[in-house]
């Protein structure tokens, strides 16, 4: 069976991508950014996806690209934000010992990003609205993960590194 040698959950903006590229170069395989396998496909931005067709049709590619990526992908995958809001993807994720949550506080979001990205459900008050899902979605990430790395005041470079000793702590 193949399955990824990391897959990344958190929220939007702690650096799932970034980290998750800088992982796969140092073991020496693939990345998947199940977001970039979503836009690829249907050709327009998430934001464009959101507004379009509505939060339910994003995640329902979501739920699709996920389930692909974790049944046939063998690098380092970066899961959206949000994909751990699917019992199903939740169930799929409990089969994995490399699942990673990327922890941020909204202080370091907020430096980081500003909060001003193109993020569609950052509508209104961004600051609170990032804190409120963050909150949210926390349980989920300590649900699916088996280790959790602070990426506050680190660099990617320092937060791939930490990844990599607590999944060899874990072994």
């Amino acid at each position: 069976m193949t399955a990824p040698l990391v897959v990344l959950v958190g929220p939007m903006g702690v650096g799932k991508s970034t980290v998750g590229a800088l992982l796969a170069k140092r073991l020496r395989c693939a990345f998947r950014d199940t977001d970039d396998v979503i836009v690829a496909a249907e050709g327009r931005s998430v934001a464009d996806i959101f507004v379009d067709e509505g939060e339910e049709h994003f995640r329902a590619l979501e739920k699709d690209a996920v389930a692909t990526a974790l049944a046939e992908h063998d690098g380092v995958l970066a899961l959206g934000g949000g994909a751990v809001l699917d019992a199903g993807t939740r169930r799929l994720l409990a089969a994995h010992t490399a699942v990673v949550h990327l922890s941020m506080g909204v202080e370091e979001a907020v430096r980081r990003a500003g909060l001003t990205m193109a993020r569609p459900l950052l509508t209104g008050d961004p600051r609170e609205r990032w804190q409120e899902l963050a909150e949210a979605r926390a349980p989920l990430y300590a649900e699916v993960a088996r280790v959790v790395v602070a990426a506050d005041g680190r660099t990617p470079e320092e937060v791939a590194e930490a990844v990599l000793d607590a999944l060899e702590s874990k072994r």
